[in-house]
């Protein structure tokens, strides 16, 4: 099979642009809800993740612990600074994918810092999220520019590419960044790190008119969401909400119980309000 034929093959496989593409036909957008691996135990992260998509979510991120994040704010450091620890280790995070996706019809993706990737294998790791049912990863720290070695191993294994985008993003930028990615596009709502707002950045609208200018199919807004009303927000020009620190949080002071009690609050704000939202794409 040549490169082409994968990455067609690959694209039409994309299990996120599945998830997506069936919210968007009942009318709403997706929910996306972040866990990190092994917080506070393996074991609990798949519970957690099972909760997650009983209650609501399309997809669901699996971020690996990592010892210097650039990108993650205080209630998301202390989670993957305990699950290290406890003695967490990447290649357990196969199995957080795995226990998650043989109980539910949820999209998971790795969320990672591109360095535990390479210290795997590039291939390596791909070939084991796929074998784990994994539908990709999400990289916040790798550029297209830089990522051929995931172009391959992406391609081969039929594993989606989520790339960032921020207010910061050159049009040029924008475009190469829509180009490479396969699922959807993150974009980024503030310029910051990760925490729950009171508001939602008013940047985050047009960072994804942006991405739908550039010819995106599905854009993803994090950073900053915690409430329905927030998510109901977005859900109005957007295909995706990703919800991080709220969940991360909710972990921390209730368990398991209290994800799935706010991963349906969530869901109630995701229904579109407005007849043309999905128009923009």
């Amino acid at each position: 099979m040549s490169s082409a034929q994968a990455a067609d093959k690959a694209q039409t496989t994309s299990k996120s642009a599945a998830a997506i593409d069936k919210a968007r036909a009942e009318g709403r957008a997706a929910l996306i809800g972040y866990l990190p691996a092994g917080y506070p135990t393996v074991e609990q992260t798949i519970a957690a993740g099972i909760a997650l998509a009983e209650n609501g979510a399309d997809l669901i991120e699996i971020g690996i612990p990592y010892s210097d994040p650039v990108m993650d704010g205080q209630v998301i450091q202390a989670a993957t600074t305990e699950a290290l620890a406890n003695g967490f280790h990447v290649r357990q995070v196969f199995d957080v994918v795995e226990g998650i996706t043989s109980k539910t019809d949820a999209a998971v993706l790795v969320m990672t810092y591109w360095n535990p990737v390479v210290r795997m294998g590039v291939d390596e790791f791909s070939r084991r999220l796929a074998e784990a049912g994994g539908a990709g990863l999400i990289t916040p720290d790798l550029i297209p520019d830089e990522a051929a070695e995931w172009f391959e191993a992406s391609d081969k294994y039929g594993l989606d590419r989520v790339f960032l985008v921020a207010p910061s993003s050159t049009s040029e930028r924008m475009q190469r960044t829509v180009d490479a990615s396969r699922g959807f596009v993150y974009a980024v709502s503030i310029m910051g790190v990760t925490g729950a707002r009171t508001s939602v950045s008013s940047a985050a609208k047009d960072v994804v008119s942006a991405a739908h200018a550039a010819g995106a199919e599905r854009v993803c807004v994090g950073l900053g969401v915690s409430t329905a009303g927030q998510v109901r927000e977005i859900a109005a020009y957007a295909e995706g909400v990703i919800v991080g620190t709220a969940l991360v949080a909710a972990v921390r002071d209730g368990g398991v119980d209290a994800v799935a009690a706010l991963t349906k609050d969530l869901s109630t704000g995701l229904a579109r309000e407005t007849g043309n939202a999905g128009e923009e794409a």
